[in-house]
Order: C-alpha cells, then sequence, then structure tokens
C-alpha cells in the first residue's frame, strides 16, 4: 500500500503529488489518521481547485457515515470545555469506543489566523490511540462553528469514529448552528457567575438536552448544587421540546471525574428516547435539508460577489453609502436587481 508515502507529512507541500479520489477514500475508510487529517484540510480548502475534488471525496465516503452519535459542546469562553471533554474522551475511549474530537477555534478578524491549540490543552486525549483531535478555525463563520464541521462529520465517521465532539468556539447566546448539525446539544454553565437567573430567558439554554454545571468541587460544590436546582426549575418554564426530551441539569467535575459518567449516561438515554420516538432519524433528516439550504445561500453569496458586473458597481454604492448619499437598503436592492439581470435604475443612484 502506498497510503503511508501519498500521505506522509515530511514531505513538503510543494513536492506532494495531486492525490486522488480514490486515494483519499482508500486512507479514510482503512482508518488512516493521516489520511483522514488531509480529507478534513482537502474540505476546509478555499481554493478553487480543491472544491471539485473535495465533494467528489465526500460523495464516495457518504454511504460510510451516519453511524456515530454526534455531540454538540458549548459554553462561555472559561467554563472548562476542552478540560471536560478530556475527561469525558477518557471515559469514552476507556469503554473501547473511538472518538473523534472536531475542535473549533476562532480566527482573528484582523489576521484571520487562529491559535488551534486544542491539542495542547487535551494533552492526555490526543495521545489516546482511540482519539482524533482535529482543531478547525473559524474564518468568520458565525454560529460557533466552522464552514466545514458537517463535512469534517462525515470524513470521521467514514474512518470509523463511533463518538464525534464537536466543541464550539462558546460565543454565547448567538451559537445556535451546532444544535443544527448534532444529535445532543450539551450546554456547560458556571456556578456563581452571575449566570443564573439567566436560566428563564430562552435562547441557547431553551436548545439544550442537558445543562452541565462545571467545576463542582471543593468550594464550588455547594454552589453548583445550587446552581443545578435553579437552572431544573428554570427549564420547566419551557415548552416542551419536539423530541419530547425533558431536559436535565446535571453537576460534574474534570478534575475529580465526579459526574462525568453520569453525562454518557444520559447520552446514552438520550439517543435510545429518541431512536425509540423515531425522532433521531427524522431530525438527522432535517439536518440535512438544513445543510442542503444553508450551502445554497453560502454558493450564491459567492456567485453573487464574483459577478463582474457586481464587482464593477460595488465600490460606487460603498462611497455612497460612507458618503450617506444611499441608504444600504437602496443599494443592495440596486445590487441584487444586477445580479437578477434587472439594471434598471430604479434607485437613481449614479451609474
Amino acid at each position: 500500500m502506498v497510503l503511508s508515502g501519498v500521505f506522509c507529512p515530511s514531505f513538503p507541500w510543494f513536492m506532494r503529488p495531486r492525490i486522488s479520489k480514490e486515494i483519499y477514500l482508500e486512507g479514510v475508510l482503512a482508518g488512516d489518521r493521516v489520511a483522514l487529517a488531509r480529507a478534513i484540510t482537502l474540505v476546509e480548502s478555499q481554493l478553487p481547485a480543491d472544491r471539485e475534488l473535495a465533494q467528489d471525496v465526500l460523495a464516495a465516503v457518504l454511504p460510510h457515515t451516519g453511524r456515530s452519535i454526534r455531540l454538540g459542546i458549548t459554553g462561555v469562553p472559561g467554563v472548562g470545555k476542552s478540560t471536560l471533554i478530556e475527561t469525558f474522551g477518557q471515559h469514552l475511549t476507556g469503554q473501547g469506543l473511538k472518538l473523534a474530537v472536531l475542535a473549533i477555534d476562532p480566527s482573528s478578524p484582523h489576521s484571520r489566523g487562529s491559535i488551534l491549540g486544542d491539542k495542547t490543552r487535551m494533552e492526555l486525549l490526543s495521545r489516546d490511540p482511540l482519539a482524533f483531535i482535529r482543531p478547525s478555525p473559524t474564518r468568520g463563520s458565525l454560529g460557533g462553528v466552522a464552514d466545514a464541521t458537517r463535512e469534517a462529520m462525515l470524513l470521521c465517521e467514514a474512518a470509523g469514529f463511533e463518538f464525534i465532539i464537536v466543541e464550539t468556539v462558546g460565543v454565547g447566546q448567538s451559537e445556535t448552528y451546532v444544535r443544527g448539525m448534532v444529535d445532543f446539544f450539551l450546554l456547560l454553565m458556571l456556578a456563581g457567575a452571575g449566570d443564573e437567573l439567566q436560566g428563564v430567558k430562552r435562547g441557547i439554554i431553551e436548545m439544550a438536552d442537558a445543562l452541565v454545571i462545571t467545576k463542582a468541587d471543593g468550594d464550588t460544590l455547594g454552589p453548583a448544587r445550587r446552581a443545578q436546582v435553579e437552572y431544573q426549575n428554570a427549564l420547566h418554564l419551557f415548552p416542551p421540546s419536539e423530541s419530547a426530551w425533558v431536559p436535565s441539569v446535571l453537576t460534574c467535575s474534570a478534575l475529580t471525574g465526579a459526574g462525568v459518567a453520569e453525562v454518557g449516561a444520559l447520552v446514552d438515554s438520550y439517543v435510545a428516547h429518541t431512536r425509540q420516538s423515531g425522532y433521531f432519524a427524522q431530525n438527522r433528516q432535517q439536518q440535512q435539508v438544513t445543510w442542503f439550504h444553508q450551502r445554497i445561500r453560502r454558493e450564491l453569496g459567492d456567485l453573487f460577489y464574483q459577478n463582474p458586473l457586481i464587482q464593477r458597481r460595488l465600490p460606487d454604492l460603498e462611497a455612497a453609502i460612507r458618503d450617506g448619499t444611499a441608504l444600504p437598503v437602496q443599494a443592495a436592492q440596486e445590487l441584487l436587481g444586477i445580479f437578477a439581470g434587472r439594471d434598471d435604475g430604479k434607485w437613481g443612484l449614479g451609474k
């Protein structure tokens, strides 16, 4: 087999041969981690030359996907997402499960760069032979996930990983996209941080399948248990979910391991409940349709800004908006008219 040579990371990028769809497919299905990492890099690539190949690879692996449990984990920065994922991940691999962690790091709005330091934060788990950790930058994507997170999940499933965790960037109440791509949505909270009353608000808490109060050990154990009661009472104010699942609030300590097994048992209960009711399969199907529409909107956006007529008119309209001689909504409508072939000068902003 030549896979190890083809995917050898020691080769400089400019010396690596163009890899075919068949080579990618063979490597991913064989569980070759270097091949999997290169395939994820391919689907994350923004180079036009890589997009067609990426779609071919995804289409080829599609029959081998859909067999994992997908878990999304979010929470405010400092809540201990990476620490809990490492402890929980070791709990899963200790049961013989293959785990993939897709860790999303925020990109700088100035440099567009990301630290991608999740392997450092999950040092023990990164050395586990049953675990695979892949950090990815948001590159300006909203909702706490990266553009290619869905595609990366499919590749991990095709590589044989039975449990996939998506760790989001932790951007608060706007972090909703991950809910539309996972089976179970876990929200981590801190006790004593002034957030207890947020439990009565709709938003990200309403979408969670479970809440976990982290760092429940030592002096914070008492506050964590009080927060657990407050959040559980707040959850009763929300209407029943489509899955007919009643969210629970747990306490957990990644330091001592207390509550980690209970989190795993809760996920198992949710999966069993939703599979029996049929919601599990229905939710997966709806997520595919949602992905389809999101992709259309993204592709339309790309086509819009690549249109030569739009590129020619855009600077003048931006200048008019800055000068206060045009409303943004008017300028947008004019460009949309140009894009749709209706360049009738409706807004009279000048040509």
